[in-house]
């Protein structure tokens, strides 16, 4: 049997062991390498999921993903857990609430947006069975995996955040530019944009 004190070496250990691996080189913080690690670039399929996330890049616009993940939780808790009715059928004056929450991202347009965009969802599912019916058709169901030597050097938009984005915009979706877009479409694994040597990148591991 081993003490506590051997446990909490051997735990340690074990992160430190973690740490090593090979990431992506803007996972530098705690909180990014969590996301990095255990989210960023999982093919996404869950309907609610694939709504949270898009209204989470939407928050991010001019910000920084470090902030918008700090708020997540309050911003869950702020739109009904993102259950689509719930915030497609928000009053004016629920949202205008919101903006007296200091835990969350308070600007009025992006608040305003996150409603908007559960209609345009709601709009997307009707029509195509699921929100990830559609999304994924835009790779025709298959992660696209690109040659990524260093993510700072990676395009701000592409040929395909483009399309989807102009899409997105017809449909009635706000806060969705071409660079929005492709960090959704990184995030939620339709694109493999780990860097080459990461541990993470497809056909790595």
């Amino acid at each position: 049997k081993i003490s506590g004190r051997q446990k909490q070496i051997l735990q340690t250990e074990d992160t430190m062991k973690k740490d090593d691996r090979e990431r992506c080189s803007w996972a530098t913080t705690e909180l990014y390498k969590e996301y990095h690690d255990e989210e960023w670039g999982q093919p996404l399929h869950d309907d609610q999921a694939l709504f949270e996330l898009l209204c989470m890049e939407t928050y991010q616009a001019g910000l920084s993903w470090e902030t918008v993940l700090n708020k997540r939780q309050a911003f869950r808790e702020s739109f009904h857990g993102y259950h689509l009715q719930a915030v497609a059928e928000m009053s004016d004056e629920e949202l205008e609430t919101l903006l007296d929450n200091p835990a969350i991202i308070r600007n009025r347009a992006k608040i305003f947006a996150t409603r908007a965009n559960a209609q345009a969802f709601l709009q997307v599912q009707a029509e195509f069975g699921t929100f990830d019916a559609y999304l994924w058709s835009f790779v025709d169901g298959k992660t696209i995996v690109n040659d990524v030597p260093d993510y700072s050097q990676a395009p701000a938009k592409t040929a395909l955040s483009e399309k989807l984005a102009k899409d997105l915009k017809k449909r009635g979706f706000k806060f969705t530019g071409p660079v929005a877009v492709l960090s959704y479409l990184q995030a939620a694994g339709l694109v493999d944009d780990h860097e080459n040597d990461c541990e993470w990148k497809s056909g790595n591991k």
